[in-house]
């Protein structure tokens, strides 16, 4: 229960949207995730918030290509 309440705390962003987006994703599949998936949600979240929303909303492909299957997830939510 630690790691998701720092993981809920760290998904206050600066940019309403991306609130939005992050709380749904962690409502709907943060307790699903594998240790490799949260390991993944750990990287984007360490992203400017700019960047994270434009992987999101899909202005940019992401370099790093091995968040995509939770990149995927924060799409849906």
């Amino acid at each position: 229960m630690k790691e998701f309440e720092r993981a809920r705390w760290r998904c206050r962003r600066g940019l309403l949207e991306l609130d939005i987006v992050l709380q749904r994703f962690m409502d709907q599949y943060y307790a699903q995730l594998d240790q490799q998936g949260l390991e993944q949600f750990e990287r984007l979240l360490s992203l400017p918030d700019n960047d994270l929303w434009d992987l999101i909303s899909e202005r940019k492909t992401p370099a790093d290509r091995s968040v995509q299957t939770v990149l995927e997830l924060l799409q849906k939510s």
